[in-house]
């Protein structure tokens, strides 16, 4: 199914990949845990994908504004793209195929 997506969505979408790719690496710099927590130490006999894991700090007031302001972002975005005005000028039954095209869509237009 070949579907022409308008350009706003396609930048919508583009940005919405931009956005998710930066909260990932953002995150993968925090606490494992936003709250304090205590760590634990592998025990054998248990499996534990991680092994021995040390206490979290949690989130400092800032690390938490930055998530929120990422998750925010996120949602706003996902809203735009799952609420544009172009979904419904697509059949119903080929709406899922469109909606996972258009992840793919900025690769192929070039956005």
């Amino acid at each position: 199914m070949a579907v022409e997506y308008p350009p706003r969505l396609v930048a919508l979408q583009a940005q919405l990949h931009r956005v998710r790719s930066q909260y990932a690496e953002l995150c993968a710099t925090l606490p494992w845990s936003a709250e304090p927590l205590e760590g634990w130490q592998a025990r054998e006999g248990v499996h534990s994908h991680r092994g021995d894991v040390a206490a979290s700090p949690g989130y400092t007031a800032e690390q938490k504004e930055r998530t929120a302001a990422f998750e925010r972002r996120l949602r706003r975005l996902a809203g735009l793209v799952m609420a544009d005005s172009f979904w419904a000028t697509v059949a119903r039954e080929d709406v899922v195929e469109a909606r996972m095209g258009l992840k793919r869509a900025h690769l192929v237009q070039g956005a």
